[in-house]
């Protein structure tokens, strides 16, 4: 509860339709597509702080100048220091105030028209500045120089990486994004080899500088990215520039990684999230398109717009985790199925109070869940009025005191807890840390009567429950209350996701871990080795692979899992009842009918390479534990 899960990165791409002079006439500044890229990186700054990066391409370089700018950075401020850089480099132009268009796109770095930003979260490979986003092939011949910047994780990177070797090259890593950028940077070249000797054998007094340039207009964006993904497992969404100017996002064919775009007269826009795109263009949300699964959007160099099916769209599996955490809550529709999140547990947290309004508090952390907690309060508000409504139409006569005793009781509603932001909990270790952790946040004194009151509290997902030990349950016992009711607006995770999210491990899960226990009281701790065995013999094979963890579950209702979960987490010498209330799998659906990847609560993977990573994170789990019990 209130962990701070790593996720799915941020990608932002802008491209200027108009010469420069047009915006500097317009908005009175020669830097008007830098400054919408950094509202579109900065208001996706919760999407990434590992890393972050920018690339621009110049349309109109004349020879001896660059016409590729990258700049990333990995340190602990990245976006920061990145457009510090870019700003530095604006120094030249200070000095020159009256210059023309054409002599800042030849001196003044980052004033192409065509920029792409990244933001990283790690979730493979490590924290080098080689894993930061846009990775940048460059080349003399503008047609052969590649950037390209994604929100993806390939769960068959090690296959990609396997093609690149057998073809002769020599990868410098094995990270997913070296070999996507380098399968896509030798078709590439391929292509350019092909057009070359095309144009040679229909043109051969042709002049080589013309053959460039006809090779830079005539690139054949959609078969290169048809070429590169037709073999990539995952969920992604893949964003490139070509040295010319040419550029692309692509999606994943179940829509797992979300894109938004946005295009008028003066510029096209990619975002990973739609609102920010509203905000810093102003527009209406109906002006934002989604792209499509398996679709590209494809951007010429003359400034021309196209939408491609690069890949046939499946089932749409976009990912239900947007919706209820990662992304910002400002968007309509994600505001609304959060809302909803929070109005559908109403029945389960009204059973667990008893219907007792007069001695329940509620509350949320951390402040991600406030939107659900407002479908919470308005779902028991709502029964509320009408439980008053039947008891005035039932009375035959009320006294003006009995009338007041029914309209008069309103939700308790209150700040339970806030979180101290300058607490920092690193220069201590172990025992000493965890008792640092019990105290990152504060609670409000004086409002919960002690032994009477019960505290509801709302929290947009549980993953390991090591904050909901160690810190939460602590913190509100020392209020005293009778009882503690934490609701969760996400279902119970029970499996780990490869698309994106920092969730690998399966013990890390506090629901597989409560399974596990519930298997060992109940005599059947056979079957944790049983799923290993037939995982294992699925692990070599090349298909067909069945994700055997699920049996893990299957014996035990998900409220006998709660129950687990609390006996698990329930801190030593704590004095409150504990009660946790899971969302449902039904709940997630109808709340978010339009995302329904829900692999890491369902273990249904949309892809075969996700089924894969569940039976070998198993396996990895189980080869460990007997490892420490010395078993094998």
């Amino acid at each position: 509860m209130s962990e701070s899960l790593k996720h799915e990165c941020g990608i932002a791409l802008v491209r200027l339709r108009k010469p420069l002079s047009y915006y500097k006439e317009k908005y009175g500044t020669w830097n008007y597509g830098i400054e919408k890229l950094y509202l579109l990186m900065e208001k996706q700054h919760n999407r990434g702080q590992d890393g972050a990066g920018v690339a621009s391409v110049k349309l109109h370089p004349q020879p001896g100048s660059v016409y590729m700018d990258h700049t990333r950075s990995n340190s602990p401020t990245p976006l920061r220091d990145v457009f510090d850089t870019i700003s530095a480099g604006w120094d030249g132009f200070r000095r020159h105030p009256a210059a023309t268009g054409q002599w800042i796109t030849a001196h003044i770095p980052f004033t192409g028209e065509v920029l792409l930003g990244h933001l990283r979260y790690q979730t493979q490979g490590d924290r080098t500045i080689d894993f930061v986003h846009p990775v940048l092939r460059s080349n003399n011949w503008r047609s052969r120089s590649l950037t390209v910047a994604g929100n993806f994780t390939l769960t068959n990177a090690g296959e990609v990486f396997q093609q690149l070797v057998e073809i002769g090259q020599y990868p410098h890593n094995t990270s997913d994004t070296v070999s996507l950028l380098e399968r896509m940077g030798h078709l590439l070249d391929r292509q350019n080899e092909t057009l070359y000797g095309q144009y040679r054998e229909k043109y051969p007094a042709l002049p080589r500088k013309k053959i460039a340039t006809c090779i830079e207009d005539h690139l054949d964006i959609p078969f290169l990215l048809k070429e590169t993904i037709r073999k990539l497992d995952g969920g992604y969404v893949i964003g490139g520039i070509v040295g010319q100017g040419d550029a692309f996002v692509v999606r994943d064919p179940h829509g797992i990684r979300p894109a938004f775009y946005y295009a008028d007269e003066e510029v096209v826009v990619v975002a990973s999230e739609r609102p920010v795109i509203q905000t810093a263009f102003r527009v209406r949300t109906d002006s934002v398109e989604e792209l499509p699964a398996g679709a590209a959007l494809i951007l010429k160099k003359d400034g021309s717009l196209a939408l491609e099916q690069i890949i046939p769209a499946l089932e749409r599996k976009a990912c239900s985790f947007e919706r209820i955490y990662f992304s910002r809550g400002t968007d309509k529709y994600i505001y609304r199925e959060r809302k909803k999140l929070g109005g559908q547990l109403t029945g389960k947290v009204l059973d667990a109070i008893g219907y007792d309004f007069d001695h329940t508090i509620f509350s949320y952390i951390p402040n991600t869940a406030e939107t659900a907690f407002y479908g919470l309060v308005k779902g028991v508000e709502d029964y509320m009025l009408q439980d008053k409504h039947r008891r005035i139409l039932q009375a035959d006569v009320l006294s003006p005191g009995e009338l007041w005793n029914i309209i008069a009781p309103r939700l308790r509603i209150e700040k339970i807890a806030v979180k101290d932001a300058k607490m920092r909990t690193f220069i201590t270790e172990g025992a000493s840390r965890n008792n640092m952790v019990e105290h990152v946040y504060d609670v409000t004194y004086g409002i919960v009567r002690r032994h009477i009151d019960s505290i509801v509290i709302i929290d947009d997902s549980i993953v390991r429950g090591t904050t909901l030990k160690q810190s939460i349950l602590k913190m509100l016992d020392r209020l005293e209350p009778k009882k503690i009711i934490v609701v969760s607006s996400a279902p119970q995770i029970r499996y780990p996701d490869c698309y994106g999210i920092e969730m690998s491990r399966m013990k890390e899960f506090c629901a597989f871990l409560a399974a596990v226990e519930l298997l060992k009281e109940r005599g059947m701790a056979s079957l944790v080795e049983d799923v290993y065995q037939r995982c294992k013999q699925q692990e070599k094979k090349s298909g067909g692979w069945v994700n055997h963890v699920k049996d893990i579950y299957r014996p035990f209702t998900p409220e006998e899992i709660s129950r687990k979960i609390v006996a698990l987490l329930r801190p030593e010498n704590m004095r409150a009842e504990v009660e946790l209330v899971f969302q449902s799998l039904e709940g997630l659906h109808a709340a978010c009918p339009d995302n329904t990847g829900d692999w890491y609560f369902s273990g249904d993977y949309p892809t075969p390479g996700g089924v894969r990573v569940v039976n070998n994170a198993y396996i990895r789990y189980f080869e460990e534990e007997n490892k420490q019990l010395k078993l094998i």
